[in-house]
């Protein structure tokens, strides 16, 4: 079709050829394939002139507006390529969406006021493409195969134990993980159905409970609640250390057994291939790792 316009427009092969950058030969074949498609000619050709005929000329018509959009979204793709605009998916746990991403979301946001972040914040195990996202954050355990993984947020963070001192003036301090098993626990339990382990460590020794206690909250988006429940004196609280310490700076929990906190390594930021990755990603991917040395 492109081929058709410049040689109309140009009013013959070999003027169409220098102008384009092609062989008059192929602008010739490339014409006759699409009269062969149509069923229709649509150039009269003499030795002198190639004109438009009454079918050709209502093809030109239509034909220039038409080109001419789709060049435009072709443009808008080319830009998209190098240039970050337009929308970045996130499929993250809430604990990250609460302890990682505020400290990297704003900065990134003011250097590219074109992307706009979408974060879809669950804890249940789901495929990155599927869910239409673009990249995920997952520990190490959970990440899925065959995927691109860098660090993103601290590199080491720990599982806090926590009541009030209300609580703890009421029922005693622990000094031994086994002391839970006599003591109230806030448990959690994931969208998968199983209810979370508590494990302890300290000195390469390993201690893994399953206490009980009044209240069961789903990981995640009852999360909260529970803590709320822990201020309030209902029990002793197992939870990341960073979601907790605002409520050990005001004093409304109190810290246990801090010693046999078991350390983790922090999450990793995945995503499906470095290939033709969109704008968006590449531009949060570089931002990571520039926070990565910086950090």
């Amino acid at each position: 079709m492109n081929a058709f316009m410049s040689v109309a427009r140009a009013g013959g092969f070999r003027d169409a050829a220098r102008s384009g950058g092609m062989s008059p030969s192929g602008l010739s074949e490339a014409v006759r394939r699409l009269e062969t498609q149509l069923g229709v000619r649509l150039l009269n050709r003499t030795t002198r002139s190639v004109v438009p005929t009454e079918a050709g000329r209502r093809l030109l018509d239509r034909l220039g507006p038409a080109l001419a959009e789709v060049e435009s979204a072709l443009d808008v793709v080319n830009s998209a390529r190098d240039k970050p605009i337009g929308t970045l998916r996130l499929n993250v746990p809430v604990s990250a969406a609460r302890l990682v991403l505020p400290a990297l979301l704003p900065a990134f946001l003011a250097a590219y006021p074109e992307v706009q972040v979408e974060i879809i914040a669950e804890d249940s195990f789901v495929d990155l493409l599927t869910s239409g996202c673009d990249a995920g954050i997952r520990y190490d355990e959970r990440l899925e195969q065959d995927m691109i993984a860098i660090p993103i947020g601290p590199r080491v963070q720990r599982f806090a134990v926590a009541a009030s001192p209300a609580y703890l003036d009421r029922h005693g301090r622990p000094q031994h993980p086994q002391d839970l098993l006599s003591h109230a626990c806030i448990r959690g339990r994931f969208s998968s159905g199983m209810i979370n382990a508590w494990e302890f460590e300290r000195a390469g020794q390993l201690v893994k409970l399953e206490p009980s206690g009044p209240l069961i909250v789903r990981i995640g988006t009852a999360t909260d609640l529970g803590v709320d429940a822990a201020v309030a004196g209902a029990g002793i609280i197992y939870l990341f250390e960073d979601w907790l310490r605002p409520y050990f700076d005001r004093g409304q929990l109190e810290p246990i057994l801090e010693s046999w906190w078991q350390r983790f390594s922090g999450p990793f930021l995945y995503f499906p291939s470095r290939h033709l990755m969109p704008a968006p990603l590449r531009a949060f991917v570089d931002f990571v790792k520039a926070t990565n040395r910086d950090e």
